[in-house]
């Protein structure tokens, strides 16, 4: 019996030891891979593919026959369920509650149509050519700089979202105020396949050549050296593009901050059980038990899983069909702001946005006709070839600001965070909003983002 408990003993020890070796190597950062930074991703070949490298006005003008074929569609009878009773968002849109949308898109919104496309056009749009697609972004310089210092920001959305994210934080980029020594010159482009961007023609497209891209755009328009925010997928692709092209990266900030690497996973686990070894208790709020975590993306992950795998089928089923899409689109912005509003029967839409805001990102969807190119972004992301890269174990090393707000998808510790973001100088949690900061509450992001800046002394 004694020779057998020095045999558990020792194989006990050696496990041990084995997990705590292969914990280090885990931790170490890995070199960024190489891509290739002038890959075609058009139509065809590419060949005979001669880059288009101006870059030209952009009209985002919707013709009138699709505007006036929408008001015929929307016309049409509603052919809904009733809800079931004493139910809000949980199933999902509430019927009732969307007749009411409808109504809304069709005799108020749609009736100010002009309005609504003006205020779109609000900023300067434009388009280039890169690596074989046509990009679209926004582009708006600070009219007046004096005593200011002036940085080149690229400020990236997610999905279901787009650059009407940004309407109202770009003012206050843009503008000097008495309480900033910076003002930005602000890049917003429409993600490949969002929006007026056109969708990569081939497979393998996924988050890490979408920072190729965005870095070759920033790039096209002189800047060498950038800061860039983001939130959702432009967390992500702003962090490839950091871990991939240090030369260019000035600064990342983003509120929605994530380390998916394997010691990340981790100590997500262990800080299930040993919670004070990881964050303070007065932030114990924002991080989910690991039921309640598991769970809740049981629950609101199903979207995920649809657009990870059959992204063309629930595509289909929504282009131009803008009564599915309205609320297929419109139900994130319900749960994503958060999650407690699913008990409301219209969902909180109005607690934080208006319908009119709401409205022009769904219409910038089906416009553009790109639900289906922008869901393909999950199904790439979630590839062997795209999982092989390991970018979460590539290391930021520029400086880093991480903005939490409550009511977001996840959180992580900056105990994780600090494994691939070797420079974390700022990290904050607010106890209020949801995961579309930008346009939630833009003056608080705006803030957040501008106490980043200075303790990173950009």
């Amino acid at each position: 019996m004694g020779v057998m408990i020095r045999v558990l003993i020792a194989g006990l020890c050696l496990g041990v030891a084995a997990l705590i070796q292969n914990y280090r190597l885990l931790k170490m950062p890995i070199p960024a891979p190489k891509l290739d930074v002038n890959e075609y991703w058009g139509p065809g070949s590419g060949a005979d593919y001669k880059e288009d490298v101006s870059i030209k006005p952009f009209d985002i003008a919707a013709k009138p026959e699709i505007i006036e074929d929408l008001k015929l569609q929307l016309q049409r009878p509603l052919k809904l369920h009733d809800p079931l009773e004493d139910v809000g968002f949980e199933y999902g849109f509430n019927s009732k509650y969307l007749q009411k949308v409808i109504k809304y898109w069709r005799d108020d919104y749609l009736a100010k149509w002009s309005e609504r496309e003006s205020y779109l056009k609000k900023f300067n749009h434009f388009q280039t050519q890169v690596q074989g697609l046509k990009i679209h972004f926004i582009h708006v310089k600070p009219q007046k700089t004096e005593g200011k210092k002036v940085l080149p920001l690229l400020l990236l959305h997610g999905w279901p979202g787009s650059v009407r994210e940004f309407y109202d934080i770009i003012p206050l980029l843009t503008t000097p105020n008495d309480k900033s020594d910076y003002v930005f010159e602000v890049v917003a482009p429409s993600l490949v396949g969002y929006g007026w961007s056109q969708a990569s023609a081939k497979k393998n497209f996924g988050p890490a050549q979408m920072s190729v891209v965005m870095r070759n755009l920033m790039l096209r328009l002189g800047h060498n050296k950038f800061v860039i925010q983001g939130g959702d997928w432009g967390s992500i692709v702003g962090s490839n593009l950091a871990s991939l092209f240090p030369e260019n990266t000035l600064g990342y900030h983003s509120n929605m901050c994530g380390n998916m690497g394997p010691v990340s996973m981790i100590k997500m686990v262990a800080a299930n059980f040993f919670p004070s070894f990881f964050y303070e208790s007065q932030h114990a709020k924002f991080f989910k038990s690991f039921g309640d975590f598991f769970g809740y993306m049981i629950e609101e992950s199903g979207y995920m899983h649809l657009q990870a795998t059959k992204p063309d089928t629930i595509g289909t089923t929504l282009a131009h069909n803008p009564v599915g899409l309205a609320a297929y689109i419109m139900e994130k912005f319900s749960t994503w702001t958060n999650v407690e509003f699913k008990h409301l029967p219209d969902g909180g839409l109005t607690k934080r946005y208006t319908l009119d805001s709401l409205l022009d990102n769904v219409m910038i969807y089906y416009l553009t006709n790109s639900i289906t190119t922008s869901q393909r972004l999950y199904s790439e992301a979630f590839t062997k070839a795209q999982m092989e890269l390991q970018l979460d174990r590539v290391a930021v090393k520029a400086p880093t600001g991480c903005a939490r707000f409550l009511h977001d998808l996840w959180h992580n510790t900056d105990c994780q965070l600090k494994d691939k973001f070797l420079n974390l100088v700022h990290s904050s949690y607010y106890e209020d909003g949801g995961h579309f900061a930008a346009m939630e509450l833009p003056q608080v992001l705006y803030n957040d983002f501008i106490e980043f800046v200075k303790k990173a002394n950009l």
